[in-house]
């Protein structure tokens, strides 16, 4: 990061330091939460969680080489620098955000029901191939990942592309406020988060609230075959750019040829030119990421050579629609997070396989008071999609086996629990098969294709 002062760092926060006066203008390397992560000269801010204090770790890393602690405790006859703040957690955000109005960096902001990793994986592959581009990693996209992320900025970089993720109402908005994105990209408004944010316009209210924070000379993309971002008319008055197969569109995709497991070739479409590209991540949804790349690319100023090489150069991320192939089996690993629309893309996507194919599905999270209907129209959509082999783990997921068995899917397990399934697992699944993998990240459903991993190669 770019050094910053423990007098500048009171100040932004609004805290009181606790410092020799040669020590308020000392530089910190970077800030951190993590005392594992604690580098010479850090910042380490004390944020109490769930199992873990921070406060109770300021000893251990100052001792390590931090030069300074952010707490909300008073510390007494301490021999180190430290700011006592009202909040860790606000003052986290305070920095950051006054960290973020010092850089001269461009920000591309990304946020949607579905789809925003890989959208942003998809941006950030594309704008690698003309910047220096930082991008989010990992879950690092909520009040708490946001400002770590943007501390991770420097000199060198010249685009932040920042995924922005929300469950209530006032999130988005405080994430922007740090963010500050000159361009805003929604990938759709789907059914996510209901628990909430109610309704489709209610999660559209949520999440347009990025544009309260957005450089007034900005750039807005959004998915133009969505109906509620097709109809939102922003109130910054800029006319958003939209990506979509319907014709309007301004960046559109045509002659999508599908190569099953092995991913998509397109032609794009931008206002002046088009151009063909090989997307080899599988999924119609993919082929909306590449869109979105495209038309943001554009926006900042990539020629059509350059966006067809950053869309070719992408390759998928453990968790997120990664291919895996063992001796005995092809394993698609989407097990990072599920709600019901990705659910069927990832299920859309398993039915591209020419072998036997069988889905490994959990629960879904924060889908609010129709949670079951929800688990069950997955359920029957795989059904539908003629999937052979249909496990369901979790309490939730014992809806996804209804729907299935009711529209007339035989082959269909319900384990209450990974553990259980486990003993069963060389029973249900055959030599050959293509296999989907899951679930709400609560679920942990990496352990799975671990395991399937492991007897695959066996």
């Amino acid at each position: 990061m770019k050094h910053m002062t423990l007098a500048e760092i009171a100040r932004a926060c609004r805290g009181t330091c606790h410092a020799d006066d040669a020590d308020m203008g000392r530089e910190v390397s970077s800030v951190t939460i993590d005392s594992r992560k604690v580098q010479k000269y850090s910042l380490f801010v004390a944020i109490k969680g769930a199992r873990v204090d921070g406060h109770d770790l300021i000893p251990q890393v100052m001792e390590a080489g931090a030069l300074c602690a952010l707490s909300e405790k008073e510390l007494v006859n301490v021999p180190f620098p430290y700011i006592l703040v009202n909040s860790c957690r606000q003052a986290l955000k305070d920095l950051a955000e006054y960290y973020r109005r010092s850089l001269g960096i461009r920000v591309v902001g990304i946020s949607g029901s579905v789809g925003k990793t890989s959208t942003k994986e998809m941006i950030a592959s594309v704008l690698s191939q003309k910047y220096k581009v930082l991008k989010t990693e990992g879950n690092y996209n909520n009040e708490i990942g946001l400002p770590l992320t943007v501390f991770q900025i420097r000199e060198e970089h010249e685009i932040a592309v920042l995924e922005m993720g929300i469950s209530d109402f006032g999130e988005m908005t405080r994430l922007a406020k740090i963010a500050r994105p000159d361009i805003c990209v929604i990938t759709n408004i789907g059914c996510a988060h209901l628990e909430q944010l109610k309704s489709r316009d209610g999660i559209l209210k949520a999440k347009t609230e990025m544009l309260d924070y957005m450089n007034p000379q900005g750039h807005i993309v959004f998915n133009g075959d969505d109906d509620k971002l097709r109809s939102f008319v922003p109130g910054n008055g800029i006319r958003p750019v939209f990506f979509g197969l319907e014709g309007s569109c301004d960046f559109r995709a045509e002659k999508a040829e599908d190569q099953g497991l092995h991913g998509t070739d397109a032609e794009f479409i931008t206002p002046t030119s088009r151009f063909t590209a090989h997307i080899s991540i599988p999924g119609s949804h993919m082929v909306y990421n590449a869109m979105a790349g495209t038309a943001v690319g554009r926006v900042l100023g990539l020629t059509d050579d350059q966006i067809k090489a950053g869309i070719e150069a992408l390759v998928p991320l453990a968790g997120r629609n990664h291919l895996i192939e063992t001796k005995k089996f092809t394993i698609i690993d989407d097990c990072y997070n599920a709600n019901p629309a990705s659910m069927k893309a990832s299920l859309d996507v398993l039915a591209k396989a020419k072998a036997g194919t069988a889905a490994i599905l959990g629960d879904m999270g924060e889908l609010g008071e129709n949670w079951e209907g929800l688990h069950q129209e997955v359920g029957i959509y795989a059904a539908g999609l003629g999937i052979r082999t249909l496990v369901c783990i979790g309490e939730m997921a014992a809806k996804i086996a209804d729907g299935a068995r009711n529209a007339g899917l035989r082959q269909v397990h319900h384990y209450p629990s990974k553990q259980n399934f486990f003993a069963d697992l060389n029973t249900i699944l055959e030599s050959g098969d293509t296999i989907l993998v899951k679930a709400s990240h609560m679920m942990e459903f990496s352990e799975i294709v671990e395991r399937l991993e492991t007897l695959g190669n066996k």
